[in-house]
């Protein structure tokens, strides 16, 4: 018996009308009364939120089709949330949105950290098996054997944001990165800039890969060339961004702009275009991409592609709950959208020309 069917999914059964042998989960009640799983959610558990016209017309249906809840004892009332390691703003704002989901659902949170040599690694799936969560939201990216590991036990799982192409049907949320590389470029183009750089992530890393293909989209579009000198491969890290702005900046056609692949990056880039005397964005455009924090600290401020995060992993969490419950879901790959956030790391080259015809001020 999978785990789907030892939870909601063997809750008191019944024929509802119109859908002969169908289980009575908290999805049906869903589609039947015309809202969200969430909303059923907050009803079932007496949480407030819920207008009392749809909470009267969800409970009928509830007494109606003989809906009960699982017995705490088939529940362990815990996600766990799984790291490789954990050291920047980006984990934290996961973490806010698993617990968001998880307070919201009123289940514990478990944070599994494999650390900077995956020491956790060996030792992770046993306890995991043992502690036998509700579901798992996985950040750092599962192999087959785990992964065969988890539906053996009946533990659904769920992977944030992948960095690697994913066998069919394994359920994940993830962003449009390549619609962000795209809207960054874009921007770049807009403003006036024509030599555009790229500090590219590896290419191992499936985001990464997106992010740089929406960039070159939006180059080729506008026919401007994507030379190999205009891109450059680094770790997603302040340091690796520095070192790779430095070789772009450093050569004789200098970009007059550079899209990084995360904000970390352009932190490195802002260190970089110091060292070398050049102003941001009077002599040097930058765009991010996640919207950190950070993003709104640095001077000037960052212009980059805003990743929701935390909605991301509230997503993630709400799907991996349903899972785990034996709800139908229509989809068990999302994508949220991202957008650009406008501050004050872009200008218009000294070089463009205005709609006037004038040269910018610098």
């Amino acid at each position: 018996m999978s785990h789907a069917e030892s939870n909601e999914a063997l809750a008191e059964r019944g024929d509802p009308a119109g859908a002969p042998g169908r289980p009575v989960t908290i999805s049906y009640i869903a589609e039947t009364a015309g809202v969200s799983i969430p909303t059923v959610s907050k009803v079932i558990n007496g949480r407030s939120g819920v207008a009392s016209e749809t909470r009267a017309r969800v409970e009928a249906l509830i007494n109606r089709f003989g809906y009960r809840r699982p017995s705490s004892s088939t529940r362990s009332n815990l996600v766990e949330l799984v790291f490789d390691q954990l050291e920047h703003m980006w984990g934290v704002e996961v973490i806010r949105g698993v617990e968001q989901a998880a307070r919201d659902n009123r289940v514990g949170v478990v944070l599994t950290e494999f650390g900077p040599e995956r020491s956790a690694v060996r030792y992770w799936i046993d306890d995991t098996l043992a502690r036998r969560p509700d579901c798992v939201i996985s950040v750092a990216q599962l192999t087959g054997e785990q992964r065969d590991q988890l539906r053996a036990r009946g533990i659904p799982f769920v992977v944030f944001d992948p960095t690697g192409e994913l066998p069919d049907g394994v359920p994940f949320v993830g962003a449009t990165n390549w619609a962000g590389g795209r809207s960054a470029t874009r921007h770049l183009i807009q403003l006036g800039h024509r030599r555009i750089a790229m500090i590219a992530g590896r290419d191992r890393i499936l985001c990464c890969r997106a992010r740089l293909d929406g960039y070159r989209s939006a180059m080729e579009a506008a026919e401007l060339p994507v030379g190999a000198d205009l891109v450059e491969r680094a770790d997603l890290t302040a340091e690796g961004g520095r070192a790779a702005a430095v070789r772009l900046l450093g050569r004789t056609d200098r970009p007059t702009a550079i899209f990084a692949s995360n904000d970390l990056q352009a932190v490195g880039v802002y260190h970089a275009a110091r060292e070398l005397g050049l102003r941001i964005p009077a002599e040097l455009s930058v765009v991010g991409f996640d919207d950190l924090p950070i993003a709104a600290l640095v001077d000037p401020p960052l212009t980059t592609v805003h990743q929701p995060l935390a909605q991301m992993a509230v997503a993630a969490t709400e799907l991996a709950l349903a899972l785990g419950r034996g709800d139908r879901t229509p989809n068990t790959g999302i994508e949220l959208a991202t957008t650009l956030t406008l501050r004050r790391s872009t200008a218009a080259p000294v070089t463009a020309p205005s709609a006037t015809g004038d040269a910018p001020p610098r």
